[in-house]
Parts: structure tokens; C-alpha cells; sequence
């Protein structure tokens, strides 16, 4: 995506009504058919406490999405601490900048709300995720996540 067209790309609250076209995202870059699951992701993000999800727009279609929440004091954490839940972008449309204008865009919705830091969870594995997040700035944190396997 050039420059010009980058400019072109809008970023605004993600609605209820992007259910679909965030759906689609998904089954293009995980190969699975999960409507239900996001669905319900998007009602929870809702009541969980001020959302911060956001989509990006080329000409009126869906071609991103971030989703996001302020703590409400869970686990202990202060409510000065925003996460970053999931995201994801269209893969015709992916490393062409959209990932960052939505971080860009969440960061100044948390910033609206004195947010501090801002957290997430990231697999190990998942060295393209790892690498963005880095990236836009991000380092370990002071939280570890810890996991317990039942047998």
C-alpha cells in the first residue's frame, strides 16, 4: 500500500455491525469459520469495561481491526492499565502500515482515558506478532503469565 493510499485508511469504534467483515478477517488469516465466537467477543469487550476496539476502513470496507479494554482492577491491576485483546488485518492488506495506524489509534483512545501502559499476551510462538509489537514499541513486561496443565 502506498503512502497515499495509507492516508485514505480510517480508523473508527468498532460497532456490532462489523461482526461480519471481523469474522471474515479471521476465517482469511486462521482458515476457521468462528461468527459465534466473535460475536460473543464483541458483547464480553463491551461489558467488560470501557472498550477501546476499533476497525480500519479502505472505502468503506473493514480491512482491520484491534480490540482492546481498560482494566478494571482484575488480577489487582489498576485501572491506569490498557490491554490489547486481539487484532488483525486483512491479509491482502497486511504489512502495509494498517496494523500500526490501529495501535496509533488505540493508543490515543487509551490515552484519553489516563491509561499508563498498556499490556498484552502474545504466544511465543508467534514471532510476526512478537516482531510487530516490538516494533511500535513494546518490551517484556512486569507480569508474568503463569499456566498450570491439567492432566
Amino acid at each position: 500500500m502506498r503512502g497515499d493510499e495509507l492516508q485514505k485508511v480510517t480508523t473508527r469504534m468498532l460497532e456490532l455491525e462489523d461482526l461480519d467483515a471481523i469474522a471474515e478477517i479471521d476465517y482469511r488469516v486462521l482458515g476457521m469459520k468462528r461468527p459465534s465466537y466473535w460475536r460473543q467477543k464483541i458483547e464480553e469487550m463491551a461489558d467488560e469495561g470501557p472498550s477501546k476496539s476499533l476497525v480500519a476502513e479502505l472505502d468503506n470496507k473493514v480491512v482491520g481491526f484491534i480490540m482492546g479494554t481498560v482494566s478494571g482492577w482484575k488480577f489487582g491491576i489498576p485501572n491506569t492499565i490498557g490491554w490489547i485483546d486481539t487484532i488483525g488485518v486483512d491479509p491482502e492488506f497486511q504489512k502495509r502500515g494498517i496494523a500500526t495506524l490501529l495501535f496509533n489509534s488505540i493508543l490515543e483512545e487509551f490515552k484519553k482515558d489516563s491509561i499508563e501502559h498498556i499490556y498484552t499476551l502474545v504466544k511465543w510462538e508467534d514471532w510476526d506478532l512478537m516482531c510487530f509489537f516490538k516494533a511500535v514499541g513494546f518490551t517484556r513486561g512486569d507480569i508474568i503469565n503463569l499456566e498450570y496443565k491439567i492432566t
